[in-house]
Formats: C-alpha cells, structure tokens, sequence
C-alpha cells in the first residue's frame, strides 16, 4: 500500500484493508498500518474510544530533578514524565528538533 494523499500536514495511506470489528471496508488511514495490530473503521474506532475512561483535567503533572540534555548538554530541571535512569532525555528545543524528524 503506497501513500498517495495528504490530509494537511498528515500524510494518509491509501489500501484495501478490513475493519476487524465490523469487517467493513477501509481504504485510507493516516498511519502504515504494521500488520500485526487490528484495525479499526471510523466508527468502530470512535465506539471503542469513547468506551475509555475520560482524561484527567487540569494541570500536568511535572517532575522536579536535574537532568542532562542527551543532545546538547542543557540543564533540565523539569519534566512532564519521570524518567528511568537509563532513559534519554531531551530539553524543549532538542525535543521540538528531533519531533519533525
């Protein structure tokens, strides 16, 4: 399946592929599909979803330490996660630089 179309700034692939809840037809999503992972029509996608428990509101939840940029060396004193020990961090800039890639 090859990717023909752009839906903005997303690239979409054009297939022929079948729901595996409801076994209708898909023929575009926005990402490759790998093969082993089910996949989902727009209905069923949004039935599933809305079967999840709602996300927290209100502020993120940040994490106070003194980290290292794994790129350019900058101090981080502040995160949206915890990471573990042998994870690569990254600051904002970096992070925003290696996220178009």
């Amino acid at each position: 399946m090859d990717n023909q179309n752009s839906f903005g700034s997303r690239q979409m692939f054009q297939g022929n592929w079948t729901c595996s809840q409801c076994g209708a037809a898909i023929t575009e999503l926005p990402f490759e599909p790998s093969g082993d992972q089910p996949l989902f029509c727009r209905d069923c996608y949004r039935q599933k979803r809305g079967n999840r428990p709602a996300r927290q509101s209100g502020p993120r939840q940040m994490f106070q330490g003194n980290w290292t940029c794994s790129q350019c060396g900058a101090a981080i004193t502040e995160l949206p996660f915890e990471p573990a020990p042998d994870q690569q961090v990254f600051c904002r800039d970096c992070y925003r630089k290696n996220r178009g890639n």
